[in-house]
């Protein structure tokens, strides 16, 4: 026995010293969700947590409804500067390098694109590398480090070469004209701009390319400026505009245009420094010396390996197997990319007023998807920069008359509801007021009482081309009615659960400032939702002005965002007793939600039912969230690229994950409550403003999946529901698992 013992803590102890080796960012594997496959929406992005540019392998062309780099593609085309956040959202201001050799010039995406193979690809947040193979057998190897605004490239050569670079400042191809990018406007009223400096070996430029630019204002001002800087001298060169060539020329404007420099042969390994910036041109010549100041891509590779290192410090976990580290660390990855640094040392250009500014900004929030779980998380780990995110916000509010719904990079009529409304009073109800709180509630309460311009003249959709900001269209409707009229109104039924819930939002900040009047007001606008519920239907379902119903079956989505009757059944965040009373009572309504999973209406890969799950705690029976809890994470997460279900949606994927792995997840944020569920690790350290709170679940195992009890710093909780200041009060969260079945008492 005693060798059986002694045996075991030798391999235990090897076990932990291989594994404290290596460093958290060690663990992040940048292809989960990079697959066409369930759509993650991911790419490997390489730069430092909230990057204003992210640098990454291009495979496609960019463009709205897909991401510029998918893994089962086999070529790529360029290394991109990019500001895309997510599929459904457009890149704007990019840039692209590529490599190349060869005596013909070739300048086309399509035509420039080199194979690659996964086998010789590198990918982590700080460093990416490939080697690139041409027609004709020609191997380029290529290495990429960034930080916040600017990126390194090495390209090696093959010997006896003439190394060739190809610049593309801008990429309006007429082939890319769908329906949600709707490039006419774009071709007729922009143009890119490049210029080669053969004398400081560099070319400069701008790209006033925005690809969600139908969905929001003009910005006659928008740019996004770059240097592209060269480590040996230009021998060759010349500019281009769609196929043509123009040897010779150092400067061009166009819709799908750039540059292109050749190298002597004698020099095989060149280095590329990239500079952006969204203010000038000497803006980006700052941002290059702040932040690449030496020809040094090791050092800025480890500065940036130290910036996720700190970052993805805040966890430390115990996993049950090789995989969990990766799909833990990689989810926390990329809840560290959105909302993106959108100033430069001091400065920032505004897509709201189009001017220049004092100041800091964060920009790209995805705030339908956000509020429900990756807002929550960073009031945990990030309260700080969750108040700077929420002064972002105000920025845009003072400088546009609104608070933006999706910015991209300005107001973009996309998804629905004011959900900055719950990210703000989440934060605030949780003490995090390191901003204007007088101004926070003025726009607040805009938002909630102040109809859009034409709300009653305009049938307002999702997507709408060349209108104002809809913000809460249909809220003429709302307010008189009580519930958003469909005949009015597009998406209706989805307008008013979650207006609802965003009014309720507003109250609580109301409520706590002394507005009793707009508290009273906002609260009885957040029970609109009974007027949206069909009772003999059992289903939310819209309604005409007249107050007629509308059926649907249930497959339609009319009425509905991005979902059927089922996917918006359960979506009464704020009153989710008065839900279950209205729904018949506690076992009905676990009826129903049996129904949901049961016949799989249930939909992980898009977010109005990631609360869902948690549900069964509001019914005393926890022990279906904690199957169903454990059940998607399964499912639904994984080590590889088809390793996130649906698209990641700057992070709200990732933070259910990260919540349900921990074993709570705050179904209604706002409320500073969490629903618990079951943890999915033996143990998690979490490093909270002032210290560390230990997540353990002892005995978990495949036999013991189910929660017996928990203890907050060794308090038995009589319910399942935990408090966010006493959790981020306490030193330690301790599950007891077991093989049974149990409610909290």
């Amino acid at each position: 026995m005693k060798k059986i013992l002694f045996l075991f803590l030798c391999f235990y102890t090897s076990l932990t010293y291989s594994q404290t080796k290596k460093e958290v960012v060690d663990y992040v594997n940048p292809f989960i969700g990079t697959a066409l496959k369930d759509e993650g929406g991911t790419v490997p992005y390489v730069g430092t947590p909230f990057a204003m540019t992210s640098f990454l392998p291009q495979t496609r062309e960019n463009k709205m409804g897909g991401m510029a780099y998918v893994y089962d593609d086999k070529h790529i085309m360029g290394f991109l500067g990019s500001h895309q956040p997510t599929i459904w959202m457009g890149d704007y201001g990019y840039v692209s390098v590529m490599p190349q050799v060869g005596e013909t010039v070739k300048v086309l995406p399509e035509d420039r694109k080199m194979s690659f193979n996964h086998k010789d690809e590198k990918a982590s947040p700080h460093y990416y590398s490939v080697t690139l193979t041409d027609k004709q057998k020609n191997r380029i190897f290529t290495e990429l480090t960034a930080s916040s605004r600017c990126a390194m490239l090495n390209f090696r050569f093959p010997k006896n070469q003439k190394p060739r670079l190809i610049i593309q400042g801008i990429n309006l191809n007429p082939a890319l004209n769908d329906w949600c990018n709707h490039l006419s406007h774009r071709l007729n009223t922009i143009k890119g701009w490049v210029k080669i400096d053969t004398e400081n070996n560099e070319i400069i430029g701008y790209n006033p390319d925005r690809q969600s630019a139908q969905i929001g204002p003009d910005l006659p001002n928008f740019k996004g400026y770059f240097i592209i800087r060269f480590n040996r001298d230009i021998k060759d060169f010349g500019c281009w505009n769609d196929s043509t060539l123009y040897p010779g020329e150092k400067e061009i404007y166009g819709t799908r245009m750039g540059a292109y420099i050749d190298f002597d042969k004698s020099s095989p390994q060149i280095q590329v420094q990239i500079a952006t910036s969204f203010i000038s041109i000497e803006q980006a010549r700052m941002n290059l010396e702040h932040e690449v100041p030496e020809w040094d891509f090791k050092q800025l590779c480890n500065n940036t390996k130290k910036a996720w290192n700190d970052k993805l410090s805040k966890f430390h976990i115990k996993g049950n197997n090789k995989d969990d580290a990766p799909i833990f660390y990689t989810a926390l990855y990329h809840c560290y990319l959105f909302p993106r640094e959108f100033s430069e040392y001091g400065k920032y250009y505004s897509a709201f007023d189009d001017k220049i500014h004092d100041g800091f900004s964060y920009n790209d929030y995805s705030l339908w998807d956000t509020f429900r779980a990756f807002h929550p998380l960073m009031t945990l780990i990030e309260p700080e920069l969750t108040g700077d995110w929420i002064t972002a916000l105000l920025q845009m509010y003072k400088e546009g008359g609104w608070l933006p719904m999706w910015p991209n990079p300005s107001y973009t009529n996309i998804m629905i509801g004011t959900h900055a409304d719950a990210v703000i009073a989440d934060a605030y109800m949780k003490g995090i007021r390191n901003y204007d709180i007088g101004l926070a509630y003025e726009a607040l309460r805009k938002n909630a009482m102040v109809p859009p311009d034409c709300d009653t003249q305009r049938r307002y959709g999702d997507r709408d081309y060349w209108t104002s900001f809809e913000g809460r269209a249909g809220a003429s409707y709302y307010h008189s009615l009580g519930y958003v009229a469909d005949d009015k109104t597009a998406e209706s039924v989805s307008r008013t659960l979650e207006y609802a819930y965003d009014d309720w939002c507003v109250a609580q900040m109301a409520k706590d400032l002394g507005k009793t009047e707009d508290y009273n007001r906002l609260m009885q606008f957040s029970q609109n939702y009974r007027n949206q519920y069909n009772a003999e239907k059992g289903f939310f379902l819209p309604r005409n002005y007249d107050g007629s119903w509308i059926d649907l079956d249930d497959h339609s989505r009319h009425g509905l965002t991005e979902g059927s009757k089922w996917t918006y059944l359960f979506c009464v965040l704020q009153d989710i007793p008065g839900m279950i009373d209205m729904m018949g009572g506690e076992k009905a309504f676990s009826a129903k939600l049996d129904r949901n999973f049961e016949e799989d209406h249930y939909r992980h890969d898009n977010e109005p039912g990631h609360h869902y799950i948690y549900l069964y705690n509001y019914c005393n029976e926890p022990w279906k969230t904690q199957e169903l809890a454990r059940k998607h994470v399964r499912i639904n997460y994984k080590n590889s690229p088809d390793g996130v279900n649906g698209n990641d949606d700057c992070g709200q994927m990732s933070a259910w994950y990260l919540f349900s792995a921990m074993g709570f997840y705050p179904v209604t944020p706002g409320s500073n409550e969490f629903a618990i569920g079951v943890p999915q690790l033996p143990e998690i350290k979490i490093q909270l403003k002032d210290h560390e709170l230990t997540i353990k679940a002892e005995n978990l195992s495949e036999e013991n999946q189910y929660v017996q009890s928990v203890f907050l710093d060794g308090k038995k909780l009589l319910k399942p529901f935990i408090n966010y200041f006493d959790l981020i009060g306490a030193k330690e969260l301790r599950f007891i698992m077991g093989n049974k079945q149990t409610v909290y008492k």
